[in-house]
């Protein structure tokens, strides 16, 4: 009842096009939103769907085919949600991925630029910052760094999209940790 009147934010966990595009059709049929599909490895086959419907695509940048549903991933994707004009978000299950989702984000960046979608790096950070903020319905309090938001905020050692780049100093809720 409170994913009709609007007060939860749908987290959809979906894989396939198919699905999506079905689940898109059951919410505008009973009047909801699917804020986000989690795991969306084909949502690259429904951005357009995506994009009118106002629903991001949390994503792995390079996981796929471990499973049936899983089959049939491209490196592109977040590129090719993004040039669709939908939000794409970089995501990971292991507790060892969040600690390099820089890397994540630059994998799926330099995919879809190899794959001749242009890309901003702005658009990539956001697949790791802003779009997740926005996603969990938190984007007024985070996800960017502007004056009144919180933030945690990492200083690199060098460019952040780069695999020999460290962590220097890392700053949470305003203090250096």
């Amino acid at each position: 009842a409170e994913v009709l009147r609007g007060n939860i934010s749908v987290q959809n966990h979906c894989y396939r096009g198919d699905e999506m595009a079905q689940m898109l059709d059951l919410a505008k049929e009973f009047g909801f939103t699917i804020r986000s599909f989690h795991h969306g490895i084909e949502a690259y086959k429904v951005a357009d769907l995506l994009a009118a419907s106002g629903t991001a695509a949390s994503i792995w940048s390079d996981w796929g085919g471990f499973k049936m549903e899983a089959f049939d991933p491209v490196l592109e994707n977040a590129a090719l949600v993004t040039q669709a004009g939908a939000r794409a978000v970089i995501h990971t299950d292991s507790p060892d991925g969040i600690q390099r989702m820089n890397q994540d984000m630059a994998k799926a960046y330099f995919a879809g630029v190899r794959a001749g979608i242009t890309l901003t790096r702005d658009q990539a950070l956001r697949w790791i910052t802003a779009n997740p903020a926005w996603v969990l319905g938190i984007d007024r309090w985070t996800g960017t760094l502007e004056a009144g938001k919180m933030a945690d905020v990492v200083l690199w050692s060098g460019d952040p999209f780069s695999v020999y780049s460290k962590a220097e100093k890392v700053w949470n809720e305003g203090w250096l940790v």
